[in-house]
């Protein structure tokens, strides 16, 4: 099982160059709020903040983001880009999506991008998630869509499984990669219409070494956390290996917006 653990690892490589992706679908999924000056934000799952510093600007000093996480290294990065860009109007805390404590209706938006799959029980995650907003809110999900980090990603796994059989079972992304079963699991939230759209999308790898920052600065760190020293390195020269010809990856996502009839 992942646990903060790794992504406290990962954060000293969330905002490398080959991890644009973050920070672009953060700002595409705030894109599709139609956030108003003055309103209130949840972002869950917040990282290093690509969605809720996105979210702190459209809403201005009249409005207020909470980000949660449950890494303290991520959130640090977060509280740190914040005060760069003087944002006084978000806040990062400590905390599980399986234990919020927000009062019910609390918030104008509530948002979690890739991180729903790692709720143990997806749609009862997404009602409790939908409990929070307000009637007339909306609530946005965004989630991995297929050939994730094509065409690496499947020669990662057999390269995992050489190195440790099994590991590679465990892959909470891969729950929910079609705008199907996006649909399936927004029509559980008790909200009211909901749209779901898929995006294409690709992050360049400008040498081979990008797609081991990409491993190292993912979910995909879990995989090398599992391993002793001399497999991890093993790991690391077969992906620079397998990546020599490879020069960008597939970064596709589904977004999922809902909104709360009145």
């Amino acid at each position: 099982m992942t646990t903060h653990f790794s992504y406290d690892a990962a954060s000293g490589h969330f905002d490398a160059a080959p991890l644009g992706f973050w920070e672009r679908y953060g700002e595409r999924t705030v894109a599709r709020l139609a956030l108003e000056p003055g309103a209130r934000v949840l972002d869950v799952c917040c990282g290093t903040g690509s969605s809720a510093l996105h979210a702190a600007r459209i809403v201005g000093e009249s409005g207020s983001v909470i980000g949660v996480d449950l890494s303290e290294s991520l959130l640090a990065l977060a509280r740190q880009k914040a005060r760069q860009h003087g944002l006084s109007n978000v806040e990062f805390r400590a905390g599980d999506m399986t234990e919020l404590d927000f009062a019910d209706e609390s918030f104008d938006a509530v948002v979690i991008v890739f991180g729903i799959f790692f709720a143990p029980d997806m749609a009862r995650q997404l009602e409790a998630l939908a409990r929070l907003v307000r009637p007339g809110g909306v609530l946005a999900v965004t989630t991995w869509g297929p050939r994730l980090f094509g065409p690496l990603y499947e020669p990662f796994l057999d390269a995992v499984r050489a190195r440790r059989p099994g590991l590679q079972e465990y892959r909470p992304w891969d729950r929910i990669t079609t705008e199907a079963e996006a649909a399936a699991l927004l029509r559980v939230s008790g909200l009211g219409s909901f749209d779901v759209s898929a995006e294409a999308g690709s992050e360049r790898l400008e040498r081979a070494e990008h797609w081991w920052t990409v491993v190292l600065g993912t979910g995909l760190r879990w995989f090398v956390d599992q391993l002793d020293a001399e497999s991890a390195e093993a790991l690391r020269a077969e992906c620079l290996r397998q990546a020599g010809e490879v020069h960008a990856i597939e970064t596709n996502v589904i977004y999922s917006v809902a909104r709360k009839p009145f």
